[in-house]
């Protein structure tokens, strides 16, 4: 059966090889038709109205790119063997973001899968996936996505990403995959054809804004909600991260986030395991995971933005573009979620946010490094692993839920570039014009200099990640770093405490001292040796430099932390 929703279509045909099939019309702008003998792996396009052939707006499967015909795909044929998988809740877990295409040098699913044995060992908990959405040519961040319900065959399809969540299961890891509804690419978008799905006034950085709201828009919001609940269903994916929720234009009484929390908690509850919305926001707005029963939209967690830029600007003393509100923000972020709570931002010209500190830590998710900060910057330069193990001591030890962005555990020296592939010459030749348009007011004065040309293939294997650098003692001893930190933040209670109410800190100039029940995480950005005195006898159970000592107080070397535990706990 052929399915279609075309509301304003006079006429719906689905054409299969050079044979044109009237389609019927039924109720609410939906056309249908069976035609005999098509089924799994036949190719087909609707034409609405006689025009041109076009691929289907739910599309499982698009083998031949976007401007392709889509291809019928049944979920039902493939065995899954993730039978005894339970699934895996957000509270106390570690995040791991990664991108398939340059996770490893093949740039695929099937590539990734081999990888897995690391991540176990690492510790993580789940792996976060960039969007996996067919896009324009070989190689894209994700973001310029269309035909949302099918997966890219640059990483090796609807069955390469089955086959990816599988053996994540198998190892114990949950899957997370970041999905975006605030707008389409703008390379293969055939949605307009078919139906009201874009908004007639309102539109975002990226492009025009999808109608959530205006006519038509109930077959639109069904759409999108349809299409997280295939992911979570079909592909056994255990979350989604959802892109820039601040971009969705929804003045509806019940917003599109709340309907579809409430959508994903009656599918948890029929698979029988844990499913996990989290939303990107740079509203710094609570309501975004407060319970439904309590006025919010009942998401289970959001970024959290004002994390990653504290802690940026205390371990690398960065202070451009919107750094520069966060100097000295550390010790309020690390006890309140929020920077921002009502607080004047001097970046955006206003007073933003509202307070979170009622809310368990663990609905934050945060980052030192994730692909926005480190792709946004000019040559998509990493932290240094000096600055790195400083944040990810405070990340790891703090009421929030880690996430760490793949190769910084070894500390990667591989950047990660903004790159693209469109195929339209007008499109190519305007993508850094349109970066560099993103970028005003960024503090990146030298972005246009320094920025390589995102089409450029070499901009993006330069990105692919070179797992050789593990063979290198400096880059081993970094990734035993982490080991050590996620092992301890799952030994200790104490260290995964979500109770934001039980954060303290001090800190005076060049260091800093966070409480976390029985253990102290000391801190020294600072170029010179400090010495601390402390109130209680202490052990040191975990220190980043081997200069680090108690005697009468604690000595801290230049630019080290320390993890203490207190005497007879």
């Amino acid at each position: 059966m052929f399915e279609v929703w075309a509301p304003q279509a006079t006429a719906v045909d689905v054409e299969i090889g050079e044979i044109r099939h009237p389609m019927a019309a039924g109720t609410g702008g939906w056309w249908s038709a069976e035609v005999p003998g098509a089924g799994h792996g036949t190719d087909y396009r609707f034409r609405v109205d006689g025009g041109e052939p076009l691929p289907d707006p739910r599309t499982r499967w698009q083998p031949e790119g976007i401007f392709g015909p889509s291809r019928v795909y049944e979920h039902d044929r493939y065995v899954w063997g993730d039978g005894l998988w339970r699934g895996r809740d957000l509270p106390g877990s570690v995040i791991y973001e990664l991108h398939v295409g340059t996770f490893t040098p093949a740039g695929t699913f099937d590539a990734a899968i081999g990888k897995l044995e690391h991540l176990a060992g690492l510790g993580v908990d789940f792996v976060e996936v960039m969007p996996v959405p067919p896009v324009p040519g070989e190689r894209n961040w994700g973001y310029d996505g269309v035909d949302l319900w099918a997966v890219t065959e640059n990483y090796d399809g609807p069955d390469g990403l089955k086959r990816f969540v599988d053996a994540c299961h198998r190892q114990g890891i949950g899957v997370i995959l970041d999905v975006v509804y605030n707008h389409l690419g703008p390379s293969g978008n055939f949605l307009a054809p078919f139906g009201p799905y874009f908004h007639s006034s309102a539109s975002s950085f990226w492009g025009q804004a999808v109608n959530l709201d205006g006519p038509g828009s109930d077959e639109v919001r069904r759409y999108f909600i349809g299409n997280a609940l295939q992911w979570l269903r079909d592909y056994h994916i255990d979350g989604l991260r959802l892109d820039a929720v601040h971009a969705l234009h929804d003045r509806r009484a019940v917003h599109l986030l709340e309907e579809m929390a409430a959508e994903v908690e009656a599918l948890s509850a029929a698979v029988g395991r844990p499913l996990t919305l989290i939303a990107e926001s740079d509203l710094n707005d609570p309501r975004l995971v407060t319970p439904r029963e309590a006025g919010g939209y009942g998401l289970a967690a959001a970024w959290n933005d004002d994390v990653h830029h504290a802690l940026h600007v205390a371990v690398t003393g960065e202070r451009h573009g919107y750094y520069d509100d966060f100097a000295g923000a550390l010790p309020k972020v690390l006890a309140s979620a929020y920077y921002h709570d009502g607080t004047y931002s001097a970046f955006r010209g206003r007073s933003h946010g509202r307070p979170a500190r009622h809310v368990p830590g663990y609905r934050f998710v945060c980052a030192a490094q994730n692909h926005d900060q480190i792709g946004n910057r000019a040559e998509g330069d990493r932290m240094a692993p000096e600055a790195l193990r400083l944040a990810a001591g405070l990340l790891l030890t703090s009421p929030f839920t880690p996430m760490l962005f793949m190769g910084e555990e070894w500390g990667a020296r591989t950047p990660f570039l903004f790159f693209t592939d469109h195929v339209e010459p007008q499109l190519r030749e305007g993508e850094a014009d349109r970066r560099r348009r993103e970028f005003v007011g960024f503090g990146y004065d030298d972005w246009a200099e320094k920025a390589p040309d995102p089409g450029e293939e070499l901009t993006f294997l330069r990105s692919k990640l070179d797992w050789s650098e593990l063979d290198d003692d400096a880059h081993r001893v970094h990734l035993d770093w982490y080991r050590a930190l996620i092992a301890l933040r799952r030994a200790h209670p104490d260290l995964s405490d979500p109770r934001l109410d039980r954060v303290r800190a001090e800190h005076d100039g060049s260091w800093l001292v966070v409480h976390r029940g029985a253990f102290r995480v000391a801190v020294n950005f600072g170029a010179t040796p400090v010495s601390l005195d402390l109130t209680a006898p202490a052990q040191v159970v975990l220190a980043s430099d081997p200069g680090v000592h108690l005697d009468s107080g604690l000595t801290l070397p230049a630019r080290s932390l320390a993890v203490l535990r207190l005497a007879g706990t």
